[in-house]
């Protein structure tokens, strides 16, 4: 396969002019596991690791190669030494889990985003929702695909319960069982173009790959009969390529889903209620009872649910704190570097005295 059959365009070409010139090549990231990292060059597959002015350099897992970075190394036998990352079409990122404000990085330089759900105990609105939010943030297009629809009593109306809660966004109802659907999928996936999946750990997006490649390629594993949840089957992001010329990115079920992300992904996902707020009476409205609110109104004509307000309520009111974490942590980390500055500094003075 050619560079470009694995997503190597002119974007790309433009910024690796600076680096050619030093003798460096691109590659992208197929595979990462635990510091090592499998790139597809113009020579084919190699290993890779980081080299240790980038791993130094870097401040966060953002500025490290994720699956689907274009990177850039010199001339290798068996071993290629990453230089630098070139810059990003897109990225898909996450909150790290726990109390951290730090951002976690799940896939880069994606076109499309498949949220997949499961048409059993997987089924929920209002995480659909939140997984809205960080697929359009991340630049990519999302796709939601509810998956096992030979499952659903009415496949038709969740998928007309989906399309309330992801306004604008294509909803493919999709089965590994009877194949329905999967037609549409490969529409989805054509040459060149790179697709994330994401979705809870059991609703079979493993499956889903292997029916794409035509053969067993993934690791699959039956769920829970009391709750419809999996195991990890998959533990590690890679990128696979399928017969059709598209490219999959396979993630590991999310279990717990934490944003990291601007307002900007709220208001994509949340297009309708933002619709609806621009014709409350005042600008500053909060939704809560304010005289002239257009989206109260529209919640007691019936043409909003009050459950899609509160979820976006919720979600804001997430960005909101996480913003003011970070906020405090970039103010911490520039404190730590000017006191770093300033002790140096009185150093070298020190230093310069004849006494």
């Amino acid at each position: 396969m050619s560079l470009q059959a694995y997503g190597w365009t002119s974007f790309f070409a433009r910024h690796l002019e600076s680096f050619a010139r030093d003798g460096l090549a691109p590659g992208r990231v197929v595979l990462e596991h635990r510091g090592l990292y499998r790139l597809y060059t113009a020579a084919g597959e190699v290993d890779a690791v980081l080299a240790g002015r980038l791993r130094h350099l870097a401040e966060g897992s953002d500025d490290l190669p994720a699956v689907g970075d274009w990177v850039v190394t010199p001339p290798h036998d068996e071993l290629a030494v990453i230089h630098a990352v070139l810059p990003r079409r897109s990225k898909l990122s996450r909150k790290v889990a726990g109390a951290r404000a730090r951002e976690q990085l799940v896939a880069a330089n994606v076109d499309v985003v498949f949220l997949v759900m499961g048409l059993d105990g997987d089924f929920n609105p209002r995480r659909l929702e939140r997984l809205l939010v960080m697929a359009w943030e991340s630049g990519a297009r999302p796709v939601v695909v509810l998956n096992k629809a030979d499952l659903a009593d009415d496949a038709a109306a969740r998928r007309r319960e989906t399309e309330r809660s992801a306004p604008g966004v294509d909803v493919l109802l999709v089965s590994c069982v009877d194949e329905r659907g999967l037609d549409a999928v490969r529409a989805g996936v054509g040459e060149g173009v790179t697709v994330a999946l994401v979705g809870s750990s059991g609703v079979g997006k493993s499956t889903l790959i292997n029916r794409l490649c035509g053969h067993e390629l993934m690791a699959t594993g039956a769920v829970r009969r009391h709750d419809d949840r999996g195991r990890h089957t998959t533990t590690h992001r890679q990128l696979v390529p399928l017969p059709s010329g598209g490219l999959l990115i396979d993630n590991p079920g999310i279990r717990e889903l934490q944003l990291w992300t601007s307002e900007d992904g709220l208001e994509q996902a949340f297009d309708d209620v933002e619709a609806m707020a621009a014709d409350c009476r005042f600008r500053d409205c909060t939704h809560h009872g304010e005289p002239g609110c257009a989206v109260d109104a529209a919640v007691a004509a019936g043409t909003l649910t009050p459950e899609r307000l509160e979820s976006f309520r919720a979600l804001e009111r997430e960005l909101r704190f996480l913003e003011s974490r970070r906020d405090e942590r970039s103010r911490r980390a520039a404190e730590r570097k000017f006191g770093k500055l300033s002790r140096s500094a009185q150093s070298e003075k020190k230093a310069r005295r004849p006494w």
